[in-house]
């Protein structure tokens, strides 16, 4: 997949990936701020701010006008808030390219943030805050960060509380925004079919008078954890939810394919091991998966689960004795190639789709400075030795480093928290 980057006078990257043999393209924007970078005070505006940019502009004075401008043509349209980033993006019929970057460039440069568009969306962001206390799957992740780093910003939930939510004012906003919506932290990228020379002069003349700025440092996590924690939300559930995981690498750690390829081999699949002792042979749950996390600064790995009630310890102990397992016992070669194929094939798939390449190129930029091809990701992900993978899983699964969150209507917390420990 061929791509160039661009660079405008005031710092602002351009990433173009041409796919002539697709009939789409995506335009993305991502900007390097997220929850992370916020203030207690400012909990949650990062996340407000991405909702606010769909509320209108000087040229489209409302959702409406937006909405149905992108959808007249057939557009997706959409972001999404991390804790280290934000993007936008509009997918749609490459004939209509410049509608795409037109409505986007309008959103992110002009919005108007206006008092009661801001008002009436405080309403809103609560009842999604109330929507994600109503998905345990979903929440009990967050409880695992917040145990992880709660001393952090990196341990907050992303659309803060509905007190900082209801707390903000417009001037909030635009001081936020003065201070990290800056065109040296922002990338656009365009993916799929298009005249890349046209598209570069289409986005100069958008983004070129956006200001410059100095991008803020964020507060590192200190990792100091010396024995396991477990940490247990009550709320009455059909299933507990679980997250049991170990700290593990930042973002650039040269073991992180290691840790990948780790990860998949224990829960990446329906033929991997944790799928098979927790669901296939004793039944005990309906989801288990595992999975990586990866900032500047820190990362972990984790298994996540549904389970019975009374299951809870059972399930635990199985995951614990995978854990031990791949950190005593070298992997086969076969199931690390298995493993390899099933990251390289998932990727190349994704490269079909050109809002997964404008993906893969944009947040290698936001997060790194830099872009890695396939090719070479690839190459990286088979120099990883079955050697590697004993060596990564003794590295991180160790008794100090586990942490447990858990969500499910246990009210004894603190004498299942003395049983998990025990077994933990």
């Amino acid at each position: 997949m061929k791509h160039k980057k661009t660079t405008l006078k005031n710092g602002l990257k351009i990433i173009t990936a041409p796919m002539r043999e697709t009939q789409t393209v995506t335009v993305m924007v991502m900007i390097g701020v997220g929850s992370r970078y916020e203030s207690q005070k400012e909990a949650g505006l990062s996340h407000f701010i991405e909702h606010m940019f769909f509320k209108g502009t000087q040229k489209r004075p409302t959702t409406l006008m937006i909405s149905e401008e992108l959808e007249s043509i057939g557009g997706e349209f959409n972001a999404f808030t991390a804790k280290d980033k934000t993007m936008y993006y509009v997918k749609v019929d490459a004939k209509h390219i410049e509608t795409a970057m037109d409505v986007l460039s309008d959103m992110y440069l002009n919005s108007k943030m206006e008092e009661e568009e801001i008002k009436k969306e405080k309403g809103t962001i609560i009842q999604e805050i109330n929507m994600y206390e109503d998905l345990p799957m979903r929440k009990v992740e967050e409880v695992f960060e917040e145990m992880l780093y709660p001393k952090n910003n990196l341990g907050r939930e992303i659309a803060g509380s509905k007190k900082t939510v209801k707390s903000f004012r417009r001037q909030d906003f635009l001081d936020y925004m003065k201070k990290f919506y800056v065109a040296n932290d922002t990338v656009v990228a365009v993916a799929g079919n298009f005249d890349e020379k046209k598209i570069i002069k289409e986005i100069g003349k958008y983004f070129s008078k956006m200001p410059i700025g100095k991008k803020i440092k964020i507060s590192s996590v200190k990792e100091e954890q010396k024995k396991p924690e477990v940490k247990i939300k009550f709320k009455k559930t059909d299933q507990t939810h679980l997250v049991l995981g170990v700290r593990a690498y930042k973002r650039n750690h040269k073991d992180r394919y290691a840790l990948a390829l780790m990860s998949i081999i224990l829960g990446g699949g329906m033929s991997s091991r944790l799928f098979i002792e927790v669901r296939e042979k004793r039944g005990l749950a309906y989801y288990v998966r595992t999975g990586i996390e990866t900032y500047e600064d820190v990362g972990y790995v984790s298994v996540s689960a549904g389970v019975e009630h009374k299951n809870l310890a059972e399930t635990i102990k199985v995951i614990l004795a995978e854990y031990k397992k791949i950190s005593n016992e070298k992997v086969s070669e076969k199931e690390l190639q298995k493993a390899k194929d099933f990251v390289k094939g998932r990727a190349v798939m994704g490269m079909e789709s050109s809002d997964e390449v404008a993906m893969f190129f944009v947040d290698q930029e936001v997060s790194n400075g830099k872009i890695s091809t396939l090719e070479e990701k690839f190459e990286l992900i088979d120099k990883v030795s079955v050697g590697d993978i004993l060596r990564v899983a003794k590295d991180v699964f160790k008794e100090k480093s586990l942490n447990l969150a858990v969500i499910g209507p246990h009210k004894n917390s603190e004498k299942l928290k003395k049983e998990l420990r025990e077994i933990i």
